[in-house]
């Protein structure tokens, strides 16, 4: 399917959120809607030993007040990059692929960018580059309002609602799927450090 997308800015976007940019020739990425609390926004979904871990990025209390995407500031008062990386070893440590991306995940988590919107576009480039797609990304100018718009997924991909309904999820082997079963539409990592280079094939 080719054509246009809108979508918010994420931290390591979920598969679903993937799936909906690769065959995409035009991907807008919000940066003029306020900050929205408790979503992909600042923090991404992992499976590790003790079952499904929301992993968050702290961000600077002002940024809770009515603030534009682009100017929510990450809060490095906390020691919050240490817990991240920590988790993602702790949970993909064993996976087939850990040993050849982990170095580029950590890197960005520890890299101190000041703006959530840029830290999460590398999060973004990063994948996107793994995993082998090619793809127009940009910026939206200026706030869409909320309509009825197929192409609009800002606020259909979050960590309260369903994925979207025309996601569909090819099983793919994961660290501690004998414990728990296949858990779907976790954080692209969870697919990447699992499947590697054949992650492309899991996205429909």
């Amino acid at each position: 399917m080719t054509g246009r997308i809108l979508l918010s800015s994420a931290y390591f976007p979920p598969v679903s959120y993937i799936s909906l940019i690769k065959n995409k020739d035009r991907v807008v990425i919000e940066r003029e809607e306020n900050y929205i609390k408790q979503t992909y926004r600042n923090r991404c979904r992992i499976l590790g030993a003790n079952g499904s871990e929301i992993l968050t990025v702290p961000v600077e209390s002002a940024s809770f007040r009515k603030t534009s995407i682009k100017d929510v500031k990450i809060d490095y008062s906390k020691r919050w990059q240490q817990v991240h990386n920590r988790a993602f070893t702790a949970a993909y440590s064993s996976s087939a692929y850990f040993e050849y991306y982990f170095d580029k995940v950590e890197a960005l988590v520890n890299s101190r960018e000041k703006y959530l919107l840029d830290f999460n576009m590398k999060s973004l480039e990063i994948v996107i580059k793994i995993i082998g797609l090619t793809m127009n990304v940009e910026f939206s100018d200026q706030f869409e309002p909320i309509e009825e718009n197929p192409a609009d997924f800002r606020y259909k991909i979050s960590p309260k609602i369903k994925p979207p309904e025309n996601s569909s999820f090819r099983e793919y082997f994961q660290v501690f799927s004998n414990k728990y079963g296949f858990v779907t539409d976790l954080s692209i990592l969870d697919l990447v450090f699992n499947a590697g280079p054949d992650s492309i094939h899991y996205l429909n």
